[in-house]
């Protein structure tokens, strides 16, 4: 196939227990000049097994092989071999809408962007569930115009989306020129690729709809075990940061950087668990801050008080005794949540409730019998 409008590019590794619901939602695409280049990164389980097998009945389906390198490496060698009009980087463990393609390229097309935005919804594998990820299009941030540039949100360039690729249609033009790659890292790894794209882009569009489905709860995920890979999170922000001056855009863009920075900083502190929960502290601490002089900042500089009180807190504060105050701080948040839970049970157990409960019942009965006449 020559003309090839989109092409999707997968770094695979061990997810065989959702590789064909991922690889039979792409078949059946609408959008139909397609191609998908599968690079399984040195799996152990049967990934590799069903990536051939659905290659030997599509010939779309392109296998490349590699010894475990990581995603990042995976995505540029796969980058390498894209032959279509635009590109789309996914996750293997994900699965979307027959009509994504199609729309985002329709759309790509039709706006003349570099970079095409859509929403996503995730699927909670444990218990189930389909739910909104409101969070990874921050509406209230995007400006009046669309499509845009950074020069329109300079504040916001770098909070408005999410920095993973997948939900992100890039012009392969686009990327080629500028050369934009992803940086090797076992996490935090599209961190670059997205957010200097994002800089570099002369013109993004946001798709108002939900195209991808993205798993969450899968306990062999990279991204519940970022203990091993502490401070992939601040090699990828000095690499940003370096590559925004290197291009001359970092004073344009320096406020909504060094907000990100100290919101993202905490997040990861705050997500993470054992002896590297001291390691990223401290990172912060002696580094993070003091190197990009964060705390030369005056307070009004920082859109989130709480942050920049946070901040203050670090600097100013040994480990222990920041350990400390938090177990303080979150008993007194526990102590407070059980007696909300213990003045909720006692308003179920009262006669009032249960009257109520049974009064309110009653419509809805009524509603399901008349359901059932229909």
């Amino acid at each position: 196939m020559d003309n090839i409008k989109v092409s999707i590019v997968m770094p695979v590794y061990n997810v065989q227990s959702c590789l064909d619901e991922c690889l039979d939602t792409l078949e059946k695409q609408t959008l139909k000049e397609i191609e998908i280049i599968c690079v399984d990164d040195g799996s152990t389980d049967l990934s590799l097994e069903i990536l051939r097998k659905h290659a030997a009945k599509d010939p779309r389906i392109k296998v490349m092989t590699q010894h475990n390198s990581g995603a990042a490496v995976a995505r540029n060698k796969g980058f390498e071999h894209v032959r279509g009009e635009y590109v789309l980087f996914l996750d293997s463990d994900d699965f979307y809408k027959e009509h994504m393609l199609k729309t985002a390229y329709d759309t790509a097309k039709k706006q003349g962007s570099d970079i095409t935005v859509f929403r996503t919804n995730e699927y909670d594998t444990v218990k189930e569930l389909y739910n909104p990820m409101e969070y990874t299009v921050k509406a209230d941030q995007l400006p009046d115009n669309n499509p845009f540039t950074y020069k329109d949100i300079p504040d916001y360039i770098f909070t408005v989306f999410v920095g993973w690729a997948w939900d992100k249609l890039y012009k392969t033009e686009f990327v080629r020129k500028n050369n934009i790659q992803f940086q090797n890292l076992r996490t935090s790894n599209d961190l670059f690729f997205v957010f200097s794209s994002l800089v570099k882009a002369e013109s993004i569009y946001v798709i108002d709809e939900p195209l991808v489905y993205h798993r969450v709860s899968r306990g062999t995920s990279l991204s519940v075990t970022r203990e091993k890979s502490w401070d992939c999170f601040y090699k990828a922000l000095t690499a940003l940061k370096e590559e925004l001056e290197r291009i001359g855009k970092y004073k344009e863009v320096e406020r909504g950087f060094l907000n990100w920075v100290l919101h993202f900083g905490f997040w990861n502190l705050d997500s993470i668990t054992g002896p590297a929960f001291k390691n990223v502290y401290e990172l912060l601490k002696n580094e993070c801050y003091i190197t990009l002089e964060m705390n030369k900042k005056p307070k009004d500089y920082y859109f989130n008080q709480e942050d920049y009180g946070r901040m203050n807190e670090v600097l100013t504060t040994d480990y222990d005794e920041y350990v400390f105050n938090y177990m303080i701080k979150y008993r007194a948040q526990a102590k407070e949540l059980r007696e909300v839970k213990s003045e909720l049970n006692y308003v179920r157990t009262s006669t009032t409730f249960k009257v109520g409960k049974t009064i309110m019942g009653i419509p809805i009965k009524i509603k399901k019998m008349i359901k059932r006449e229909r």
